[in-house]
């Protein structure tokens, strides 16, 4: 039987991003540990965050597309609350030496991992017309 760590890994998927010899260890992470897992976790994300904006009274489907892209930066660095619960959805797929690795720097990691996840939002941004 596999053990959950290699479930994971076998479920999220290849490194996404180039990893070379001058490569730091947050952006090795970066691109074997949380793009897959952004990648992995998409639908999800996209449907937690439309329920954050109708909670939210709707406003941000009333908005331009220039509001809409200040919307999500906005939500995910300001509503601590919100920012831990996608955080949570994230570590939540690390193996236990991904979690190791991430407690050693996670400030920095939290960083990378709310960037990546505003842009892949955003990105995303037609999605969420009515």
């Amino acid at each position: 039987m596999k053990t959950k760590d290699e479930v994971i890994l076998e479920i999220r998927g290849e490194s996404i991003g180039m990893i070379t010899a001058t490569s730091s260890s947050e952006e090795k992470f970066q691109n074997q540990t949380l793009r897959p897992i952004l990648k992995f976790q998409n639908d999800l994300f996209l449907e937690v965050f439309r329920n954050y904006a109708i909670k939210q009274k709707g406003v941000f489907f009333t908005l331009s597309p220039e509001k809409k892209m200040s919307y999500v930066e906005n939500a995910i660095q300001r509503d601590i609350k919100f920012r831990n619960s996608l955080k949570g959805m994230v570590i939540g797929i690390f193996t236990i030496s991904e979690y190791k690795e991430y407690i050693l720097n996670s400030s920095n990691i939290n960083k990378r991992m709310m960037n990546l996840l505003i842009e892949r939002i955003k990105s995303q941004i037609q999605l969420f017309e009515e």
